[in-house]
C-alpha cells in the first residue's frame, strides 16, 4: 500500500511542476455570431493522438489546456452544419488566437473527398454524444471502463452510473433494451472495440421519443451505437471456476448482431450470490464488494443460483420493431437473521430477541415484448406485454422472547411454518399516437391493464409461553392458511397537445385509473387426527376493495433551448369501496384533491442548468392494511387492518443545479427535494401485560421528509496519467408522526454524510481509487427524550488493480465499515478484502484467474435500524472466506465494413 501512495503523491506532485499550456479563442459564423457548443479539439500532428478537447461558450468563447509537452498540434473545430476547421500550431506556453470564422457547409459544391477525423465529444440539441475511440482504455476494456473515461461520468463500485449528477436508467443499443431493464448486463459485457458512440439524453418514454416532448431532465438514458463494420458478427464469453468450501461458478453470455437484428442469450450457475452475467472484468463473477444476494432478497443468505435468458431484437421495413426476452432464474436460497430489539414506550421499553432461519427455493419465469409498427411517419401503434410468475417453498423456523426493562423473561415463543407460494403478474400496454405535422401538435391515447395473483399454502405450527407472576402458561397454534389475493389494474389516457406558438403548446388530458383486489383468507385448526377441517371465523376473511380515480387535467407548456416551463392542474378525484362478505360489512368513500404539476427549467448553456419541479398525488391504502381481521400469523405481533382508511395526498418539491466545465472537466451537481404527506397510513401499536403488541393502523397528518446534496469532481491529466476526485454532501431531515403505545409521537432524524472519492491512474498500468464516508446520526422525539441519541457510521476502501507485467491483472478491493451505537454481542465493524490475480494467453482471448473472497475472514453482516418506537440491531448469514480458480474464454467475429484507423479517423464526401 505504501508503494501506492507514494505513486499518488509523485503523480500529484508532477502535475504541478509539469509544463502546460493554454489557448484561448472564440468560435463565430459568417456574421460574427458566437456560436455556442461547438466541439474544439487538438491532436499531435506526429500520430493524430487526441490531446484535449472542450466545447465553445454561449458567447463563443473557448479555453484548451493540459499539462503535456506537445510540440506541433492540429487545432481541429466542428459543428453541425458547418464545415470542419482546421488549423497546424506550435504550441508555446499560453496562447490567444484570433476569431475562429466558421464557413457554412455548401450543398452546390463540387464533390470533393476530405479527411477529417471525428470530434471526442458533440452537442446535438438535447443529446450529448462521445466518440468511443478518442477515450483510451485497456484493449479488452468493456463498456463499463470506458463509462469511467467520459468527463462528467462517474460510475461506483456496484457498477451504478451517474452523468453530471444525474442517474443513469436506461442502457439502449442502436436504440434499443438490451435484454430487459438491468443497464449492468450492457455495461458488464458489451466490449469497447465495437462501440462507436456513447450519446446521453433525458430519459424518454417511447411516446416522448416519437412525439419530440421533453423527457424527464433528472434521468439519463444511455445509447450505444455498434460501430458499422462491428454490426454483423458475434463476440461471447464463458467462464467455469471451482473454488474452496465447494463454491463454484459457472457463466455464458453470447451476442450476434447482424445489421438491424440482434440477439442475446446467457445462462449461469454459481453459489456465490452472483449474478454470472454482471461480469467483472478483474474480480469475475465475484465482483467488487461482493456477497450480496443479487435476485432473492438483499444482503443475507447464500444462495445458489441458477439462471438462462434470451432476447431478440430486430427491426424491418423500417415500419415494424421487435423486442423481445424471457429470464428464468431459479434460487435455493439459505438464510439466518438474528434480530435484538429495544421497544420503547411512552413510560417504559422493553426489550425482544429473535432467531429466525430459513431455506427458501423459488423459480421465477420472466418474459416481455414491445411491438410497434409506424404506419407512416406521423402514425405509430405500440403494444407491450409482460408476464412474470415466481414459484417457490420455504421452511421457516423462528424463535422469539420478550424481556421486561429489568430483563426477565415475560414470553417466548417458537414457530415453523412450510409455505408454497404461486405468484404470478400480467401486464399490457397498447399506445397510439398521431402527430399532426411537424411543430409537436399530437392526439395520444393509451391503456394498460396489469393482473396479479398470489396463492399461498402454509401450514403454521407455533408453541408460546406467557409467564404472569412467576405462573407459566402455554398457548399452541396448529394451522394451515389457504390464501389467495388478487389484484386487477386498468387505466385509459387521453391527452391532445395543441401548438399555441412556436415551443409553446396547450395540452389537455384526462385519466383514469381502476384498481380491484380481492382477499381470501381461509385459517384451518388440526383436529385430533391431524386434519384441517375446522375453520376458524375469527382469523378468515373474505374482502374486496375498489377504487377509481378520475384525473382531468390542461396545462400551458413552454419547451425551449433555454427555458422550458411546464404546468398542469385539474381535479383529482377518488373514490373507494370497501366489503367484508365474512363480516356483512361495507363502506363507500369519495375524495376531492385538487392536482397540481409544474416545472421550471433555465438552461442558460448546454452545460448549465437549474430546475424546479412540484407535484402531488394520492396513495391508497394496501388491503392488507384495510381488512379487519386478526392476523396472528406472529403471536406476539398480531395484526389487524382499519376499513376506514383514507387515501394519503403527497406534494413534492424539487430543486436541482449542475454545471460542468468541458474546459476544465470539473463540475458541481446540486439538490433540495421535499415531501409533505397528509393523511399519512401510520401503524398504531398496543402492549399487553404479556408484551404481546396488537398492530392496527390509522391516518395522521404531518410527515415530513427533506433531502439535500451538492456534488462536486475534477479530473487533471497529463499524458498518460489521470488524477480524478469527487466531494459529495449529503444531509437528510425526516419527520414522522406515530404512535407507541396508543400514544401520539412525533420524531425527528437527521444525517450527515461527507463523501470522498479519488481516483489516479496510468494508463496500462495502475489504478488506485480510495474512497471514505462518514454519517452522523441524530435522532429527536417529543415524547421520551431519553431516547435522543447520536452516533457515527464510517465506510472506507481502496480499490487498486495493477496491469503489470504484461498480461497480468492484479486486483485488491479492501472495505472497511464501522457502525455507531451497536448492542453488545453484535460486531460494529467489519473488514472485507478481495483479491484477484489473473493471467491472459492465447491472443487475449483467455484468461486464468486466481480469486479469494474475504482474504482475512473477518467479513460480517450486522447493521443498526431506528424506527419511531424501536431499535434494533440485525445480524445475517453471509457468505465467508473462500478461494476460487476459474478460466474465461472470449471470442468474436465480425464482418462487414474496414475497420476505422487510429483516432476514430473517417472520411465523407462533401456535395
Amino acid at each position: 500500500m505504501k508503494i501506492y501512495l507514494f505513486l499518488a503523491v509523485l503523480f500529484v506532485s508532477n502535475l504541478a511542476i509539469a509544463q502546460g499550456f493554454e489557448i484561448t479563442g472564440k468560435i463565430v459564423d459568417q456574421d460574427n455570431a458566437p456560436l455556442e457548443s461547438a466541439t474544439v479539439y487538438l491532436e499531435k500532428v506526429a500520430d493524430s493522438s487526441l490531446v484535449t478537447y472542450t466545447i465553445s461558450e454561449k458567447d463563443g468563447s473557448f479555453v484548451l489546456s493540459d499539462r503535456s509537452e506537445t510540440g506541433k498540434a492540429r487545432l481541429i473545430v466542428s459543428f453541425a452544419g458547418f464545415r470542419t476547421h482546421q488549423q497546424q500550431l506550435d504550441i508555446k506556453g499560453n496562447m490567444k488566437l484570433d476569431p475562429v470564422k466558421m464557413q457554412v457547409m455548401d450543398n452546390e459544391l463540387e464533390e470533393i473527398t476530405v479527411t477529417a477525423t471525428r470530434p471526442p465529444i458533440s452537442i446535438k440539441k438535447d443529446t450529448l454524444e462521445f466518440n468511443a475511440d478518442s477515450f483510451t482504455t485497456r484493449k479488452d476494456a468493456n463498456l463499463e471502463e470506458l463509462m469511467k473515461k467520459l468527463p462528467g461520468v462517474e460510475v461506483d463500485n456496484e457498477g451504478n452510473i451517474t452523468i453530471n449528477g444525474k442517474p443513469v436508467q436506461r442502457i439502449l443499443v442502436n436504440g434499443e433494451e438490451f435484454f430487459g431493464n438491468d443497464p449492468k448486463i450492457a455495461t458488464k459485457n458489451l466490449p469497447k472495440e465495437i462501440i462507436e458512440k456513447v450519446q446521453v439524453t433525458d430519459t424518454k418514454t417511447k411516446s416522448e421519443e416519437f412525439t419530440g416532448k421533453a423527457g424527464d431532465p433528472d434521468n439519463k438514458t444511455v445509447n450505444i451505437t455498434i460501430k458499422k463494420d462491428k454490426n454483423k458478427g458475434y463476440f461471447a464469453r464463458a467462464t467455469a471456476g471451482g473454488g474452496t468450501d465447494d463454491r463454484y461458478e459457472l457463466s455464458a453470455i453470447g451476442n450476434y448482431f447482424k445489421d438491424k437484428m440482434r440477439v442475446t442469450a446467457l445462462g449461469s450457475s454459481n453459489n456465490i450470490n452472483a449474478s454470472g452475467f454482471s461480469y467483472d472484468e478483474v474480480f469475475g463473477m465475484m465482483g467488487r464488494n461482493a456477497g450480496r444476494n443479487i435476485f432473492f432478497g438483499g444482503g443475507g443468505g447464500i444462495t445458489k443460483a441458477e439462471t438462462a435468458g434470451l432476447n431478440f431484437s430486430d427491426k424491418w421495413n423500417e415500419k415494424y420493431t421487435l423486442n423481445t426476452d424471457y429470464l428464468f432464474e431459479r434460487g435455493n436460497t439459505e438464510s439466518r437473521t438474528t434480530i435484538a430489539r429495544e421497544n420503547i414506550l411512552p413510560d417504559s421499553r422493553y426489550f425482544t430477541n429473535s432467531e429466525t432461519r430459513n431455506n427458501q427455493l423459488n423459480d421465477s419465469h420472466e418474459a416481455s415484448a414491445r411491438f410497434e409498427v409506424e404506419f407512416d411517419t406521423l402514425t405509430r401503434l405500440s403494444i407491450n406485454p409482460r408476464f412474470n410468475g415466481n414459484y417457490g417453498k420455504s421452511n421457516r423456523l423462528s424463535t422469539a422472547e420478550s424481556l421486561d426493562e429489568d430483563q426477565n423473561l415475560i414470553n417466548s415463543t417458537e414457530n415453523y411454518q412450510n409455505e408454497d407460494l404461486e405468484n404470478q403478474n400480467f401486464s399490457n400496454s397498447i399506445d397510439f399516437i398521431k402527430r399532426f405535422g411537424g411543430r409537436g401538435s399530437y392526439l395520444q391515447i393509451g391503456f394498460s391493464d396489469s393482473h396479479r395473483k398470489q396463492q399461498n399454502d402454509n401450514f403454521y405450527y407455533s408453541e408460546s409461553i406467557f409467564v404472569r407472576d412467576g405462573v407459566e402458561t402455554s398457548q399452541v397454534q396448529d394451522q394451515f392458511i389457504d390464501e389467495e389475493e388478487q389484484e386487477d389494474n386498468y387505466s385509459v389516457n387521453l391527452s391532445k397537445r395543441t401548438v399555441l406558438a412556436d415551443q409553446l403548446f396547450l395540452d389537455v388530458s384526462y385519466d383514469f385509473r381502476y384498481s380491484g383486489s380481492t382477499n381470501e383468507r381461509y385459517v384451518y385448526e388440526a383436529n385430533e387426527q391431524q386434519n384441517y377441517s375446522s375453520l376458524i371465523d375469527s382469523l378468515s376473511s373474505n374482502f374486496e376493495v375498489f377504487s377509481r380515480r378520475h384525473r382531468p387535467s390542461a396545462g400551458v407548456n413552454y419547451e425551449g433551448d433555454t427555458w422550458r416551463i411546464g404546468s398542469e392542474v385539474g381535479l383529482l378525484h377518488t373514490s373507494l369501496e370497501n366489503t367484508n362478505f365474512l363480516r356483512q360489512t361495507s363502506f363507500n368513500n369519495s375524495y376531492d384533491n385538487v392536482f397540481l404539476r409544474a416545472n421550471v427549467r433555465f438552461e442558460p448553456e448546454r452545460s448549465k442548468s437549474i430546475s424546479f419541479r412540484y407535484d402531488t398525488d394520492v396513495n391508497i391504502p394496501s388491503i392488507q392494511q384495510l381488512q379487519p381481521v386478526r392476523d396472528v400469523t406472529n403471536p406476539l405481533n398480531i395484526v389487524v387492518g382499519n376499513p376506514a382508511l383514507q387515501p394519503a395526498f403527497t406534494q413534492s418539491f424539487d430543486l436541482n443545479f449542475r454545471n460542468f466545465d468541458f474546459a476544465t472537466r470539473s463540475g458541481i451537481f446540486s439538490y433540495v427535494n421535499m415531501q409533505l404527506t397528509d393523511n399519512n397510513v401510520v401503524a398504531v401499536t398496543t402492549i399487553d401485560e404479556d408484551l404481546v403488541r396488537t398492530t392496527t393502523y390509522t391516518n395522521v397528518d404531518g410527515r415530513m421528509s427533506a433531502n439535500a446534496g451538492v456534488f462536486y469532481n475534477k479530473q487533471i491529466k497529463n499524458e498518460k496519467k489521470t488524477f480524478r476526485y469527487s466531494l459529495a454532501m449529503n444531509a437528510s431531515y425526516n419527520r414522522n408522526v406515530g404512535f407507541t403505545n396508543a400514544v401520539k409521537f412525533t420524531s425527528e432524524r437527521y444525517t450527515l454524510s461527507p463523501r470522498v472519492r479519488l481516483d489516479y491512474e496510468i494508463e496500462e498500468f495502475l489504478n488506485i481509487e480510495p474512497y471514505y464516508d462518514v454519517t452522523f446520526n441524530s435522532s429527536r422525539f417529543d415524547i421520551n427524550p431519553n431516547r435522543n441519541e447520536d452516533f457515527l457510521n464510517h465506510q472506507a476502501g481502496l480499490e487498486t488493480t495493477l496491469y503489470w507485467p504484461k498480461n497480468v491483472t492484479f486486483g485488491n478491493d479492501i472495505s472497511f465499515n464501522s457502525y455507531g451505537n451497536v448492542s453488545p454481542g453484535f460486531d460494529n465493524t467489519s473488514l472485507l478484502w478481495n483479491v484477484s490475480l489473473g493471467y491472459e494467453f492465447w491472443k487475449n482471448q483467455a484468461s486464468l484467474k486466481l480469486k479469494v473472497y474475504d482474504m482475512l475472514d473477518q467479513n460480517i453482516s450486522t447493521s443498526r435500524m431506528i424506527g419511531d418506537d424501536y431499535i434494533q440491531d440485525v445480524n445475517n448469514l453471509i457468505l465467508t472466506r473462500y478461494a476460487m480458480l476459474s478460466f474465461t474464454y472470449k471470442l468474436s467475429s465480425f464482418g462487414g465494413g474496414q475497420m476505422p484507423n487510429s483516432g476514430g479517423r473517417g472520411r465523407y464526401r462533401r456535395h
